[in-house]
């Protein structure tokens, strides 16, 4: 069941989604050659605290983070580590839920740190472009799955693919709440968009083959090529005009 969001709840989530996309935005300037996953983790973990909210990842199914951290073919559920550092080169996803009030925000950006080639580049670009060309159809009156195919349209287009295991989701009260929101498939399909239903919509998208496999850490989530893979998120609100991006 897809729960309509009230206005009263909209706007705790715009406070939430206040903090985690000043986290996003703030991290470009803080992730750097020489730092560790763990670095990162902390500091979103302090900056959620310092503006009186709860990192909604931390013990999330058992989660260690507060962020996932994900660096080249990690292309989702990285666990920070203070011995995984990172490097001039490397793309490195970060994920960040805030809660406050009882509310939820969930937004990723990847990274480029230092110098990275032009075709890893590329692909942080056209993932982020992705997630735009979706949100041209997350409006009154679309069916869901119209996101979804312009997702994949502009992904494959650019000669990426699009991951399949792992998709966006509803947001409120609970991280993941329905519906779930592939980032392929056919137009037309699935429920007809209303306002006030808010989403998580989050692009991933991969060098080579969309096939990932599970480290044994039962969380991070890998290429099964190793090729790169690159992340962008925003919560979204369906509003009777253009969307809102609570996150952005």
């Amino acid at each position: 069941m897809i729960i309509i969001k009230s206005k009263q709840e909209i706007d705790l989530m715009r406070e939430s989604g206040k903090v985690t996309g000043y986290i996003l935005n703030t991290l470009a300037d803080f992730i750097k050659p020489g730092i560790s996953t763990m670095d990162v983790d902390r500091y979103v973990e302090d900056t959620i605290r310092k503006h009186k909210m709860i990192p909604t990842f931390k013990g999330y199914g058992g989660f260690p983070g507060s962020a996932c951290v994900s660096i080249n073919e990690e292309v989702v559920h990285g666990i920070p580590d203070k011995k995984r550092m990172i490097h001039e080169g490397d793309i490195v996803s970060v994920d960040v839920g805030s809660t406050y009030k009882g509310y939820v925000s969930d937004a990723a950006r990847t990274y480029a740190v230092g110098k990275v080639d032009a075709e890893a580049q590329r692909l942080i670009d056209v993932t982020r472009e992705s997630f735009f060309a979706g949100m041209e159809f997350a409006r009154v009156g679309y069916r869901l799955s119209d996101i979804s195919h312009a997702i994949q349209a502009h992904a494959e287009g650019a000669g990426f693919s699009v991951i399949r295991d792992f998709v966006g989701h509803g947001v409120g009260r609970e991280m993941h709440e329905d519906p779930q929101i592939p980032n392929y498939g056919k137009p037309g399909k699935g429920p007809r968009l209303v306002a006030g239903m808010v989403f998580a919509i989050e692009p991933m998208i991969c060098q080579g083959t969309y096939e990932v496999e599970t480290l044994l850490n039962d969380w991070t989530v890998v290429t099964a090529d190793g090729k790169l893979a690159a992340h962008y998120e925003n919560t979204v609100v369906i509003n009777d005009g253009e969307p809102e991006l609570l996150t952005l």
